[in-house]
């Protein structure tokens, strides 16, 4: 009598198992989907859109740095860099405390084009959210954080 629940709870996991996976992976085609559309509508490959977004606050930043915050080499970085310098939205400028060092801004169609970035990232999530009732929002918004961390904690427990 014992094994029908057993069986039958079983069974659920199985299926839990496998509608997580998969609404995980339509969520992450979804972002990837959005990546794409972004990149066409501002005209710069997503990896320099998303370097150009690091800029958000900070006046300078360093090739080690951007590296660092996309965990990348510096060599793609400079890569990035090159690309952003020639559709004109940063600039390569000495560090006046240390020669060797080259600081990377944002010039003015730079600033303009990670605001405009700023803003359709603003309107997507704003029409992600109005799809939803009050309730519902505030439902999906804890349990998103509940999933984030559980993502963490098997994270934490497979690496």
């Amino acid at each position: 009598m014992n094994e029908m629940p057993l069986k039958e709870n079983e069974e659920l996991i199985c299926y839990q198992i496998s509608r997580l996976q998969d609404l995980i992976n339509e969520i992450v085609q979804c972002c990837e989907d959005k990546r794409l559309y972004e990149s066409q509508r501002f005209g710069v490959p997503y990896a320099e859109l998303k370097c150009l977004m690091l800029f958000d606050g900070e006046r300078y930043l360093t090739v080690k740095g951007i590296a660092q915050k996309l965990d990348v080499a510096k060599s793609r970085v400079t890569k990035l860099i090159n690309g952003l310098i020639e559709k004109g939205l940063v600039e390569r400028i000495d560090d006046p405390r240390d020669g060797r060092i080259k600081l990377i801004n944002l010039n003015s169609a730079g600033q303009k084009k990670s605001e405009e970035v700023a803003d359709f990232h603003q309107e997507i999530h704003t029409s992600i959210l109005l799809q939803m009732a009050l309730e519902e929002r505030k439902n999906m918004l804890s349990y998103l954080e509940l999933l984030r961390a559980a993502m963490e904690a098997a994270k934490e427990q497979f690496v």
